[in-house]
């Protein structure tokens, strides 16, 4: 008879957040996650930087009148763990769901720098681990500092390996790869809305392909761009000009690169779909890109994913010539072949982690 493989459901939140109030949106947030695992969903994806908000504000005005927003930004920042992440593993658990929350995020104690993550929760209400996005985008690199690979991981769940990445990070071949190869089954595409758009053509396009390329199922979950939002960040009749919808573009998508739920551009919704994991075998079987469908003999990956260090240390030192020299860096792509000399790539694996 063979190993059998339970079908599952999934869902993606698409919902604003109670703009620039931590306490709130994770309240609301909270709500959702339980009303998910009411409807039984067993992985949920939730919109980027959902608590307290993204900031869209540099759509609508210049950078130097955003700066008592940005602060605003940062006092309802969200640091691991808190009481804040605290309130959320409660709901995951009582959901018994495994849980992807976009949130702005500041280290403990600080009071200066900001990261776009995602924070992993287990059904049992266990903070698996985050991803912060490694490279900010556009004008998001006024408010957020980038990440280091040490978060570019996949997570176990019940369903199988969970990953995710935010916005346009869907587009890096390296991201998705490295993520590929730990295993995902369940692809977490956190988004903002994106109010001044009427088509979502971007958005479709990575995340069918994500999809389709990985022979997995994405959760693709966009936020909504509110009413209390356009009075705030859009007073003036230019600004309300831009604003063409609610920003939404959520779906969840099959192995097969076709959507399961939405595309949704409606108001605030959960959009749910049951996942078949044989989905992702009767897609493989042909096209497996981490498995008979490569030349791992030929190509590998090789990730630095050692902490970046972004604080000073200070050390006391008798002398001189007694620090030890930093390690060095490792470069996007280097052949160690030498002249007229054959590459040996006999030990190469598919995934190779220098840390």
């Amino acid at each position: 008879m063979g190993d059998t493989y339970a079908k599952f459901r999934v869902a993606a939140v698409q919902a604003a957040p109670v703009f620039l109030d931590r306490e709130k949106t994770t309240e609301k947030a909270c709500r959702l996650i339980r009303a998910a695992g009411k409807e039984g969903a067993r992985v949920i994806g939730f919109p980027e930087a959902f608590i307290p908000g993204f900031p869209h504000w540099f759509d609508y005005r210049i950078a130097r009148e955003c700066k008592p927003l940005i602060k605003e930004l940062f006092k309802s920042g969200v640091e691991i763990p808190s009481p804040a992440t605290d309130a959320l593993c409660e709901a995951a658990r009582d959901a018994k769901a495994t849980v992807v929350m976009g949130l702005n995020e500041r280290d403990p104690g600080t009071l200066g720098t900001l990261y776009n993550t995602q924070l992993f929760i287990g059904p049992d209400g266990r903070i698996l681990g985050k991803h912060r996005k490694l490279v900010p985008t556009w004008t998001e690199r006024l408010v957020h500092t980038g990440g280091d690979a040490s978060t570019l991981k996949s997570f176990a769940s019940e369903v199988g390996p969970v990953g995710g990445l935010i916005c346009g990070e869907n587009t890096n071949s390296f991201y998705r790869l490295a993520l590929l190869l730990q295993g995902e089954r369940i692809h977490v595409a956190s988004w903002p809305a994106f109010p001044g758009r009427e088509r979502q053509d971007a958005i479709e396009i990575r995340t069918r392909y994500y999809a389709f390329e990985g022979k997995c199922f994405v959760i693709s979950s966009t936020g909504v761009f509110s009413e209390e939002m356009k009075d705030l960040l859009c007073p003036t009749p230019e600004q309300r000009k831009k604003i063409v919808g609610t920003g939404a573009f959520s779906s969840i998508i099959s192995p097969t690169g076709k959507y399961l739920a939405g595309p949704d551009t409606g108001g605030e919704k959960i959009l749910y779909a049951e996942a078949d994991p044989e989905l992702i075998i009767d897609e493989k079987i042909s096209h497996d890109l981490t498995g008979h469908y490569n030349r791992f003999d030929l190509f590998t990956l090789v990730i630095d994913d050692r902490p970046l260090r972004r604080t000073p240390v200070f050390k006391e030192t008798e002398g001189e010539g007694t620090e030890e020299p930093l390690p060095a860096r490792v470069k996007p792509l280097e052949s160690s072949a030498k002249p007229e000399e054959e590459p040996d790539f006999s030990s190469a694996k598919p995934l190779k982690r220098r840390g």
